[in-house]
């Protein structure tokens, strides 16, 4: 199982601490180093400052908001990553919800995300390989723009720079099972999101015989300490700000996904919570227990054996949500 550093994205400013962690874990042997986006900074930019910084480490985006770019914008974005940083990127796209794409985007979420996904994957492949002029008939990323408002006059293009890999990866983020089933079929990883090593029934029959060569980069959110009720504070935060407030009380991917790993009743408490303002109650209501089997937290002997679950599964790559040195290096250790 191979290692990677998720810096997910920034909070109220740039965080001074991402490219020396980036560098330590290049050091350490880590794999790959993983941005993130929400409604803030993008993922492109940071992990070009990275790249820019280290030599031998994959660049991840995990995820790249499909709604944030044309598919023919993201592709440029990756090509031209990938050939600053010498072949090292790995394009993870995801979809986010309603709520960030028609609040932040302006845009519609799609009524058929899988359809969405399909053309906008496709469209990507199309401008890596160079083949041929890039051409979509789809409801979702038509190419040339044909609409009704349009001037006719679009025509099929292949990009200018040829693109250093025609197999750059694409991985995908996806909750839900037939999500799953469609990542596997169309993309060469899936970035999965709550990864429990018990659980894994819960993603759906298709993670019981992935293709040859298919990544699984879960992201974990891993702390050396003696507290294992202190360390998972930041994973309970977490989860309430996502199960709470990354979408609508009838719409919530991430409170879908809890309640299929047999939390149901406690996602929707903590959604009723956080809706209601009472933040701090909802980031209480996460149970220990569920926080716990997504992380890997307590002292150093605990991880080692819980690490062991990680291993036995389909997990390729953990991505160690850690901003901590001592901890990465510990992890590095363990899986050594």
């Amino acid at each position: 199982m191979r290692l990677g550093l998720a810096l997910g994205y920034w909070g109220r400013g740039p965080d001074a601490g991402h490219v020396p962690l980036a560098r330590e874990a290049e050091r350490l042997g880590y794999h790959s180093v993983w941005t993130a986006e929400s409604w803030g900074s993008d993922c492109f930019t940071t992990l070009t400052w990275i790249a820019a910084r280290t030599s031998t480490i994959r660049l991840g985006t995990a995820v790249a908001q499909m709604a944030a770019r044309s598919p023919t914008a993201t592709a440029m974005h990756a090509l031209t990553l990938d050939h600053l940083s010498g072949g090292r990127v790995l394009l993870g796209l995801g979809l986010s919800g309603p709520q960030v794409v028609e609040g932040w985007y302006g845009r519609p979420f799609p009524k058929s995300p899988l359809a969405a996904t399909r053309e906008y994957v496709d469209v990507v492949r199309q401008v890596l390989r160079r083949e041929a002029p890039v051409v979509s008939d789809g409801r979702f990323h038509p190419l040339p723009y044909r609409g009704p408002d349009g001037s006719g006059l679009g025509r099929p293009l292949k990009p200018i720079t040829h693109p250093l890999r025609g197999d750059l990866p694409v991985l995908l983020g996806a909750e839900g099972p037939r999500n799953v089933a469609q990542t596997v079929r169309i993309a060469d990883g899936w970035l999965p999101l709550y990864w429990s090593p018990s659980r894994p029934e819960v993603y759906g029959e298709a993670v019981r015989e992935l293709p040859e060569g298919f990544t699984v980069a879960p992201m974990a959110r891993v702390k050396v300490c003696d507290d294992v009720a202190e360390g998972l504070l930041p994973v309970k935060a977490m989860l309430g700000f996502y199960i709470g407030g990354m979408g609508h009380a009838a719409r919530n991917f991430h409170a879908d996904l809890m309640a299929r790993m047999g939390y149901e009743e406690q996602a929707r408490r903590i959604q009723e919570l956080f809706l209601a303002g009472r933040r701090e109650e909802a980031v209480l209501a996460v149970p220990d227990a569920f926080a716990d089997e997504i992380s890997l937290v307590g002292p150093r002997q605990r991880i080692a054996e819980r690490l062991e679950l990680w291993r036995k599964g389909p997990v390729t790559d953990l991505l160690a949500l850690s901003p901590d040195p001592h901890t990465l290096r510990v992890l590095a250790e363990l899986n050594s």
